[in-house]
């Protein structure tokens, strides 16, 4: 098994932390990766920060432009994962961005190198999935890593067995509509109708909830329905303007895990 199936494997209730690489300075990453996990997080989801993303929220978005103006981009948090195995030998790490940087650095080079930075999976919102199926699926099986799909209320049975089929990762749930960071009044009888519907197909892979879990109430009620949560926004909101940040990561994550 890969680090993210041994985590599912070994663990209930498993806590995704998403935060934004070279946020809230370049040199971040790696310390804050170190405090989550130390806090308590399960699984780090680390983004590429991008110019133009389609389903980040503006807390997510403005994260990225100010490790954009910080100087990040891939290769140099390619360089600053490179001890991450060492530091953090157990815990799956994926990246979470958008295709176009991926093309524009190569995917065969990207893939390598991220796999020689110990990451386990990919999360590339705009990827279809055909064009993954068709292009950059053996490549990144050589690579070792894997891909996650998304999955929303609209999406049909059909194409959710079809990505039960191909992944080796987990699904991720994407709460309702709209973009991340949305914690306005959610419909929970339609979000449970959602959640209930997944549960009744029996899928063989794990499922994350994400989009609006921002805190313990909302995380607990994500487990209820899957193995897990996906926390961003939130912890990005945490980190502004804190005086230490690893130090404000590790607080937020234990308000959560408490």
């Amino acid at each position: 098994m890969n680090r993210i199936q041994t985590a599912f494997a070994h663990k209930q209730n498993l806590l995704n932390i998403y935060f934004t690489a070279g946020y809230p300075a370049l040199a971040d990453t790696l310390p804050l990766a170190r405090a989550l996990v130390a806090a308590g997080a399960d699984m780090l989801e680390i983004g590429m920060p991008f110019s133009d993303p389609l389903a980040d929220g503006p807390v997510i978005q403005h994260s990225s432009t100010v490790a954009l103006a910080n100087g990040m981009n891939i290769k140099t948090l390619f360089g600053q994962l490179a001890p991450l195995r060492q530091a953090l030998p157990d815990t799956p790490v994926l990246l979470m961005g958008y295709l176009n940087p991926v093309l524009q650095f190569g995917v065969e080079n990207f893939c390598r190198e991220a796999a020689a930075a110990g990451v386990d999976g990919l999360i590339l919102p705009d990827l279809p999935v055909a064009e993954y199926e068709e292009e950059y699926a053996e490549t990144f099986r050589r690579h070792g890593l894997r891909p996650v799909f998304l999955v929303t209320p609209q999406t049909s049975e059909a194409r959710i067995r079809h990505l039960d089929r191909i992944s080796e990762a987990f699904l991720y749930l994407v709460s309702g509509p709209g973009i991340t960071g949305n914690t306005g009044p959610a419909d929970t009888t339609v979000q449970d109708d959602y959640f209930r519907r997944i549960e009744a197909m029996s899928l063989k892979t794990p499922r994350l909830v994400g989009f609006g879990i921002a805190d313990q109430s909302s995380f607990r009620r994500a487990c209820r329905h899957a193995d897990g949560a996906i926390i961003g926004s939130a912890l990005i909101k945490a980190l502004a303007g804190a005086p230490d940040a690893p130090a404000a990561a590790a607080a937020f994550v234990a308000g959560i895990k408490s």
